[in-house]
This record gives structure tokens, C-alpha cells and sequence, in this order.
């Protein structure tokens, strides 16, 4: 179970919505679990959330560290005189810690490498050393263990990045808004005289079927949390304990209400302004509708402001003369624009710079692919000059082989070949004439012929 000290660093809360549980109608039967129902879905908003919540799950694993974090005070956490129990936790935790911290390091190499990636500096050599220490949830100059200035930084970074975040909330839901209404504007520029006065009409419509809803209770009086025990908790309204409340709604039994806790409260009071299926309620002014009730119960209720409301804290603040009688609570459709009409001038004049330089950048992204089609045509046609040299140079090697091959012709174009058959048969011939001729026996004179007188 998560210990009370820690939620002041993990606000679970942050953007998650915790749905109501139903409860048992009889109060005196009510028994808190004894194991915390974590939402898998929560999320402090940190870049480095998956680590810090491995981390504190190892350290309360220790039962050392879990007695000296049960203790502390929030003082205790926030100083980092806590870290300096983390050599007394086990070797094992130790050893799983030193993992962790290998793992959150190779993590942030890697979005640095991607970093790096995107922004076409692949050939940079990374001093991975040097670019870690822009990161200041751990310490860069020991990448291999986990040691106490880790946990001092990962708690200081952590309780710093928490306590400004509902105001980055803020922020967001004002640049939202901005965003929203200069696409209006521009939209209506874009119609006729005829279909703007129309569209206009109709918007202001929709605005005002919005306003129509149901009285909102202040967040965190006595009618708001007499509603939430009679229709979520179907209990008794006339029977309502402030104690018993309490324990309804500490979900995971810790005897504190920690942020997410405190803003389920509110959902039966915003599905009164919002619906997701209007068009006319818009679900961003809902979260930011939650987020101002709880700042609220906050600011009234968390005495020593550590984020979290404790049963004292919520018992003293049922004492007050708001929590009978309070203000009447102003939803954002009854309020003026989170932004002045020159932050919104201003708004557009930077959405007109940026817009410029993206109109530069693909102009130039343009001309780049230009060129890069000029160079494939380019290479394209080198390619086929090639190509037809390489033709060329192979016909003309056939052609040589040929001439090698062919047997040389006479004068009168015959083949050689002929006449030196012919001329081989001629001598041939002759020889074997001369042979005949040298092998003849010369014939005998006639013995009976007259001998001539003179």
C-alpha cells in the first residue's frame, strides 16, 4: 500500500477521473480495504513516472526504509533526510534498485538517440555523459547504482514538477481555449454576411442551452457532500456523518484523501453541466472544471498543504461557517474568458509567426524535393548512357570475336579455306603423277621388227 508521505510526490489524481463505488447502505457496516486499489491507468503526468512508482515500490518492500517513511514528516521528504536511510535497506532492494536505475538510464539514451534521430544529427558523436545531465530526476555522473543522491533528486525533482503542474494545466486549458476561439473567428470570416449572422446565431445558442443546468453546490460544503452520500452512496441524507463520509471515500484505506479521491466527489456535480453527448458542453472545460473545485477543497481544507487531506484536516474544515453556508459556486459559463482579448492578439500573432515559418520550411522542403527530382531525372539519364555504352561496348566485343572466328577470303571473296583445299588436292594430284612416273618399267622394243638398212 502506498504510505501517506508519498502521494505527496505521486498525485495520482493528475488527468485521471476515479469512478464512483458503490457503497453499503448500512454506515455502521462500512469497512475500508486494507489494500489499495491502484487505477493502472493513473498517471502523475511525469516524463519519468513509470520509474519513480518502481522505485518507491522496491523501497517499501525494505521494512527498515517502510518504518522511517511511516514517521517522517513531509518536511522529512521534501529536505532529503530520508535518503540518507537508504544504506540501511537490504541488499537485495539495493541491487534492485541499482536495475532500475540501468534501465531508466538506457531509457533517456534512447529518447536522446531519437532525439537526435528527428533532428537529422545522426552523424554527431553523443556524449551521452554530458546530454544526461539535462535530465535531473537522477544522477548522471553514476550511471551504474542507485545511491542516496538518486532518491534526493528523484523526491526534489519530483515534488517540484507536481507542484507546478496544475498550473501547466491552467495553461494548457488558456492556450485551448485561445485555440478555440480564434478558429471561431476565423470560420465566421470565412461566410457570407447572410451565413455568419446565421452561424453566429446559432452558436449563441448553443452557449445559452449550456447555461441551463442545474444549480452546482460549492465543492466540499455540506449540500455538495450530502448529495454525493444520498445518490452515490444511497445512504440517508438525514443520517449524514462527516467520519463516516470520510472512510466511505478513503478508497484505499490510508486514513487520507489524497487528490484523486477528492475530485471523484465532484463528478455527480459536473454531469449536471456536462454531458459528452451535447454539443453544446465541451468535456476539456470539464476536466478544468474539476481541477478548479479541487484546488478549491484544497486551499480550504489541506492545513500544512501537503497535497493530501487527512480525517482531522476534513473534520475541522465540516466546523467552519462556509462548510453550512457557503458561496454560491460560478461555473466557467458564468465567468469572463480565462484569457484578455491581448493575450489572445497575441495568441494569434504567434500562431501567424509559426505558421510563416512552416509555410517557409515546406517551401524550402519543396524546393529540396525539386531538386532531388532534378538529380533522379539526371541520374536516370546517366543511367541510360550507360546502359547504352555497356550495349555498344558488348556489340562491338561480339562483333571482334566474330572476325576471330571467320576464315580469311580471297580476292574474289571466296573462302580461303577453298582454295587452299583445291591447291592441297592440285600438289596432291601432282605427286601422285610424279610418283607414277619415277615407278614406270620402260617397255622393251619389239623383237620382230625389221632392222632399218642404210
Amino acid at each position: 500500500m502506498m504510505t501517506p508521505h508519498w502521494l505527496l510526490l505521486i498525485s495520482l489524481s493528475m488527468g485521471v477521473m476515479a469512478v464512483p463505488i458503490d457503497r453499503n447502505p448500512n454506515p455502521q457496516e462500512v469497512h475500508p480495504p486494507k489494500e489499495e486499489i491502484q487505477d493502472e491507468n493513473a498517471d502523475t503526468g511525469l516524463y519519468y513516472d513509470r520509474y519513480l512508482r518502481e522505485v518507491i515500490e522496491v523501497l517499501e518492500t525494505d521494512p527498515h526504509f517502510r518504518e522511517k517513511l511511516q514517521t517522517a514528516n513531509t518536511e522529512d521528504i521534501k529536505s532529503g533526510r530520508l535518503s540518507k536511510e537508504l544504506d540501511l535497506v537490504g541488499h537485495h532492494v539495493r541491487t534492485r534498485l541499482d536495475e532500475l536505475k540501468r534501465q531508466e538510464v538506457s531509457r533517456l539514451r534512447m529518447l536522446l538517440k531519437a532525439k537526435m534521430d528527428s533532428t537529422n544529427t545522426q552523424s554527431v558523436k553523443l556524449d551521452h555523459a554530458s546530454l544526461l545531465k539535462q535530465f535531473e530526476h537522477l544522477d548522471p555522473h553514476n550511471q551504474n547504482t542507485f545511491e542516496a543522491k538518486d532518491l534526493e533528486l528523484l523526491i526534489a525533482t519530483a515534488t517540484k514538477d507536481l507542484e507546478n503542474y496544475d498550473t501547466e494545466r491552467h495553461e494548457e486549458f488558456k492556450r485551448y481555449e485561445m485555440m478555440k476561439e480564434h478558429e471561431r473567428r476565423e470560420y465566421l470570416k470565412s461566410l457570407d454576411q447572410e451565413k455568419r449572422e446565421k452561424e453566429e446565431k446559432r452558436l449563441e445558442e448553443l452557449k445559452e442551452k449550456h447555461r441551463q443546468h442545474p444549480k452546482v453546490n460549492a465543492p466540499g460544503s455540506v449540500a455538495q457532500l450530502r448529495e454525493v452520500w444520498e445518490e452515490t452512496d444511497r445512504l440517508d441524507p438525514q443520517e449524514f456523518n462527516p467520519k463516516t463520509f470520510f472512510k466511505l471515500h478513503d478508497t484505499n484505506g490510508d486514513g487520507l484523501l489524497d487528490e484523486q479521491e477528492l475530485e471523484a466527489l465532484f463528478t455527480k456535480e459536473l454531469e449536471k453541466v456536462y454531458d459528452p453527448k451535447n454539443e453544446e458542453d465541451d468535456m476539456m472545460e470539464m476536466e478544468e472544471e474539476r481541477l478548479r473545485m479541487r484546488e478549491h477543497v484544497m486551499k480550504n481544507v489541506d492545513l500544512n498543504q501537503d497535497r493530501v487531506v487527512s480525517l482531522d484536516e476534513f473534520l475541522k474544515s465540516t466546523e467552519k461557517k462556509e462548510f453550512n453556508n457557503p458561496k454560491d459556486w460560478e461555473t466557467l459559463d458564468g465567468q469572463k474568458p480565462v484569457y484578455t482579448e491581448e493575450e489572445l492578439l497575441r495568441f494569434e500573432a504567434e500562431l501567424r509567426d509559426k505558421e510563416a515559418d512552416l509555410g517557409r520550411r515546406a517551401e524550402s522542403l519543396r524546393q529540396e524535393q525539386e531538386l532531388l527530382k532534378e538529380r533522379g531525372k539526371a541520374l536516370e539519364a546517366q543511367k541510360r548512357e550507360y546502359q547504352q555504352a555497356v550495349m555498344e561496348m558488348a556489340q562491338r566485343q561480339k562483333q571482334q570475336q566474330e572476325v576471330k572466328e571467320q576464315p580469311p577470303s580471297g580476292p574474289n571473296g571466296e573462302l580461303q579455306f577453298h582454295q587452299g583445299i583445291n591447291q592441297l588436292q592440285q600438289e596432291e594430284t601432282v605427286g601422285k603423277v610424279a610418283v607414277e612416273s619415277e615407278g614406270e618399267v620402260p617397255a622393251e622394243p619389239p623383237q620382230n621388227l625389221p632392222q632399218q638398212t642404210s
